[in-house]
């Protein structure tokens, strides 16, 4: 029986993408830097922060990789921690929660169901996210993958989410954005899974698919 709705958060239920990208078009433009800065952002910030969720960096580290590498200077670290403060007050003043999140979670809570969320992001920081943009107070359970000893797609970091939800995995569907991470992950955990596919980049993938929140059944 479904007990829970294990739900992403970052271009899941909150438009973290488009956040970053209109962020640091401001910042670049206010350290001189032209051309497509969206995508240099998206090129640099990638792979440190995937060294972040290998457990490789800490959080505060790979900002300042990000920062060092998109700027193309070497700064020592309190440098680096306070040129990325101007990226960082752009980017949380444009955090904003998808207009199908709410409703969704209000759906879920309304079935009998628990809202879940588990992401790969740093606890402060995603906490901070849920506040700001409303879903905190439609949210039951929040786990942040830095609390955990593994991060999405590790099995353990689906299951023990749900040892602290106090439900078996077959009692979980995650839903979320991410092939990887919130379906094929959970899948190999005993969650069902939903892949929530809003730009339809995976049209040909043999899972349970849906473009928008307002689809998501159970």
């Amino acid at each position: 029986m479904l007990r829970a709705i294990v739900f992403d958060l970052d271009d899941t239920l909150v438009d973290q993408a488009g956040a970053a990208r209109r962020a640091v078009v401001g910042w670049a433009a206010e350290h001189g830097i032209t051309g497509d800065v969206e995508a240099r952002w998206g090129a640099v910030s990638g792979p440190h922060y995937q060294r972040y969720q290998r457990r490789e960096i800490s959080f505060q580290e790979q900002r300042r990789a990000r920062t060092r590498e998109f700027l193309g200077i070497e700064f020592d670290d309190a440098e680096a921690d306070a040129l990325f403060a101007g990226y960082l007050t752009r980017y949380e003043a444009l955090w904003v929660a998808f207009d199908d999140a709410v409703p969704t979670l209000r759906r879920v809570r309304a079935a009998g169901l628990r809202t879940v969320v588990l992401t790969n992001g740093d606890d402060d920081h995603q906490r901070l996210k849920l506040d700001l943009t409303g879903l905190a107070n439609e949210v039951d359970l929040h786990v942040s993958t830095s609390t955990l000893p593994a991060s999405k797609p590790d099995p353990r970091a689906y299951r023990l989410t749900c040892e602290r939800a106090g439900i078996a995995p077959g009692e979980a569907l995650m839903v979320g954005n991410s092939l990887a991470h919130d379906v094929l992950g959970p899948l190999e955990a005993g969650l069902a899974a939903v892949l929530l596919d809003r730009h339809d980049a995976h049209l040909e993938a043999a899972v349970r698919r849906i473009s928008t929140l307002h689809d998501l059944h159970w």
